[in-house]
């Protein structure tokens, strides 16, 4: 299991997300370009010191984390709020990549319709959407939970 985020652009979710990463030892990549530099100190004080811990991946753009995707052979599970199914009735697989837009801006249609499949997680009516970093966790949690994930195995 892994987490990718394309073009971040608030740098205190992106460093939590990443604490989240390096606690559960889950890979994570950051799509560029992100809105913030990788210095910026509300990214790295949300981070704290698990930053050294997590790995991540930086791609230069979506077209190379789509070449570097492919080459590995990964399913891409976007989570999106215009999406129709839910988040808990949808398998997931070890070898996914569960990915999470802009948090101003979502992704573009090109990157919704490259996943290979397309997730939501159900808000009540009149609400917009969760935090990116809880949905990341939510996300994250139940994808770990059907996988059987196990923190002495995780890659």
């Amino acid at each position: 299991m892994q987490i990718a985020l394309f073009q971040p652009d608030i740098p205190q979710n992106t460093g939590t997300i990443l604490r989240l990463c390096a606690c559960l030892n889950v890979a994570a990549h950051i799509i560029e370009p992100a809105g913030f530099p990788v210095s910026d100190r509300h990214f790295r004080r949300a981070g704290m010191d698990y930053l050294d811990q997590v790995t991540i991946q930086r791609h230069d753009s979506w077209t190379a984390f789509e070449t570097w995707r492919h080459e590995q052979a990964h399913r891409l599970v976007l989570f999106s709020t215009k999406a129709d199914r839910p988040y808990l009735d949808f398998r997931y697989e070890t070898s996914d990549i569960l990915l999470f837009g802009r948090e101003s801006a979502g992704v573009t249609d090109e990157v919704a319709e490259a996943a290979d499949e397309r997730v939501v997680i159900p808000v009540a009516p009149g609400m917009r959407s969760l935090n990116v970093a809880v949905s990341v966790a939510m996300a994250l949690g139940e994808a770990l939970r059907q996988t059987q994930h196990s923190l002495e195995h995780a890659t």
